[in-house]
């Protein structure tokens, strides 16, 4: 099997369009269709359904996706394996459009020089077990359970995040410059993303009981693109993001970004590692980043307290 058509279908389902699977990848757009056609050729099924705003898996697409994510990080192994002199750094972010593939950039643009391998596994979970085996160097991740890691396994906060409300223009909040997690109770807030048992799921379950939300994880999870494109044309629904994650949509969308406050709910990202890991470039990656500093009337969940 080709592993850059798997790479290619691993990124284009992340992106949900071709053209920012083709950025992403540094490719050209019909590279990206004609790779994926070849993997569907050689699969037999049709992988993605075409729509005028982008690419939705099919149930193949779905199925597959996991095993295509497997294959890859296979691939990732067996390189690490001949090159442990000289290797990248490997980091894990939770998302490539999301807070902590910010931070690596700005690490990155500030030491040019260093070598990155950037993975997203699955959830904290993984990750840390990717750590303590040595397949990865780093993550960045919510800790849900500070005081029950592994041995040799080192945290530090990076970032508090803000959680910020998405409503299409026809919303009741769409016009609101602000609003308070009170006065979402008794809205719709859809989230199809969540997993449960994974830390975002921990993070936004404790912040639905606090301030009394339903935050409804119900239905498959086709990506971003699809979910904006649900929650422009609805008057009902709306859904969180951070104020970090990169989002692009058409501007007939008219869709809203707006701060949640009083108090304002932030995401605690923190950076792990093995504190026998002697790599130098994870020395300067910690060295770059700096605790947040102490901002008043945010909320968080009691596991993410020192």
């Amino acid at each position: 099997m080709d592993l850059e058509a798997v790479r290619t279908f691993a990124a284009a389902a992340d992106a949900g369009r071709f053209q920012y699977a083709a950025a992403e990848l540094s490719i050209t757009q019909q590279a990206v269709s004609k790779r994926i056609a070849a993997l569907e050729k050689e699969l037999g099924v049709r992988l993605f359904t075409r729509t005028a705003r982008g690419s939705r898996l099919t149930i193949d697409g779905q199925a597959f996706l996991p095993h295509a994510r497997t294959l890859l990080q296979a691939e990732e192994r067996a390189i690490a394996s001949v090159r442990p002199g000289s290797r990248a750094l490997r980091v894990d972010v939770i998302g490539r459009r999301l807070a902590p593939a910010t931070l690596l950039r700005d690490f990155h643009r500030a030491h040019p020089g260093t070598r990155l391998d950037v993975v997203t596994l699955f959830d904290a979970g993984a990750a840390i077990d990717a750590i303590a085996s040595g397949t990865i160097d780093a993550s960045f991740r919510a800790i849900t359970a500070p005081g029950r890691l592994p041995g040799g396994i080192e945290t530090a906060r990076v970032l508090d995040e803000p959680v910020q409300l998405i409503t299409g223009p026809t919303h009741p909040f769409a016009a609101a410059r602000a609003v308070r997690p009170a006065d979402l109770a008794g809205h719709r807030i859809w989230m199809p993303g969540i997993v449960a048992g994974t830390e975002w799921a921990a993070f936004y379950d404790d912040l639905a009981t606090a301030f009394g939300l339903t935050i409804d994880s119900v239905g498959p999870h086709f990506g971003l693109e699809p979910l904006l494109d649900t929650i422009a044309d609805s008057a009902t629904l709306t859904t969180f993001v951070g104020d970090r994650t990169r989002l692009v949509w058409p501007a007939d969308y008219g869709l809203r970004r707006i701060p949640v406050q009083d108090p304002t709910p932030v995401y605690p990202h923190s950076l792990i590692w093995h504190r026998d890991n002697p790599h130098p470039a994870l020395t300067a990656l910690r060295d770059h980043l700096a605790p947040p500093p102490p901002t008043p009337d945010t909320w968080t969940p009691k596991w993410s307290h020192p």
